[in-house]
């Protein structure tokens, strides 16, 4: 039986089209799982204008919810599996969620209360990402003034997450951003697009507690190590394919903290489900529209044009 898919079919630029595609066969620990939403993220994106630095096993179905994992690695074991470099992800190891059904394994599902809409359940995964990178990976505290560098969908969420931790932030991006910075004033950031130096030299003048850099440039992190104060923190949750032509000397004079911080786990899903039914996360503020799978590419250029922060995509 054929159903419709958002298939990246090749590496080169725009090599995504809606095709008809078999539904998928399920094995005794999978379930095939009905799609009702589905968030758009910044890495199909990246994956549609070919400006991605992971590898992608093309052709793929679009669409990140989950991943395909071994059961008997040391890091699954560990409940780390997203960091497991055997791990295919969905929507670019294995097809993802932008068609009508696909196949989940029965470990990844999680229970939705019926609090939660489905658009924005649909954006559980992005949020998760923010989650992992502030909550986890980074050491946010009340009272902290942290700068979050870049206003994209990770970027903003990751911000509303400090937030919640009690911390005053800043969200810098550049002038074409106005539209997104606006939202990140909706969380209660301050927004900067010129003379982030004056916002960092406010209190005792050494920098901001810590720098989240959820940009996709090799620059920022520069910047990061610039505007943090010695003995703070940078969490680099941003990729970026670019090699860095600059000297890390600043991180070790300043005896920074520097950490990684990729994907997500089981228990940051429920966390985050949590925080999405209760709305303590009001992920409605970056739901830009909601379209039907075959105007997906109208969802991707707003998108990516900064029109608007998330779409969300229904295939029924």
């Amino acid at each position: 039986m054929k159903q419709p898919g958002v298939v990246n079919y090749g590496p080169e630029r725009f090599n995504v089209e809606l095709r008809e595609i078999e539904r998928p066969s399920i094995g005794p620990d999978d379930v095939l799982l009905e799609v009702a939403a589905v968030g758009v993220c910044g890495s199909d994106l990246h994956q549609w204008t070919a400006e991605h630095s992971w590898p992608v096993n093309y052709p793929v179905v679009l669409g990140q919810t989950a991943a395909v994992i071994d059961l008997d690695s040391p890091l699954t074991k560990q409940g780390l599996y997203n960091l497991d470099p055997t791990r295919k992800g969905f929507g670019y190891g294995v097809n993802g969620a932008m068609t009508r059904y696909v196949r989940v394994p029965v470990r990844c599902l999680h229970h939705l209360p019926d609090s939660l809409p489905f658009e924005k359940a649909g954006l559980t995964e992005p949020c998760c990402v923010a989650y992992n990178a502030v909550a986890v990976n980074s050491s946010v505290k009340p009272g902290d003034r942290v700068v979050v560098l870049g206003p994209g969908p990770i970027g903003l969420l990751c911000a509303a997450i400090a937030r919640l931790q009690g911390a005053e932030v800043a969200v810098v991006g550049l002038e074409r951003d106005r539209t997104r910075l606006a939202v990140g004033e909706q969380f209660g950031c301050v927004s900067i697009v010129d003379n982030l130096e004056a916002w960092v030299r406010q209190g005792d003048g050494l920098g901001v507690d810590g720098v989240i850099d959820a940009a996709g440039i090799s620059a920022t992190l520069k910047t990061a190590l610039d505007i943090v104060r010695p003995a703070g923190w940078v969490t680099k949750v941003g990729w970026g394919k670019l090699p860095y032509g600059y000297s890390l000397d600043p991180l070790v004079q300043k005896n920074v903290t520097l950490r990684g911080s990729y994907s997500h786990n089981w228990p940051i899903w429920e966390r985050v489900i949590r925080l999405l039914a209760t709305g303590a996360l009001d992920v409605q503020k970056i739901i830009g529209g909601i379209w039907p799978l075959e105007e997906w590419h109208e969802a991707f250029e707003k998108m990516h044009s900064g029109q608007i922060v998330k779409a969300v995509l229904q295939p029924h």
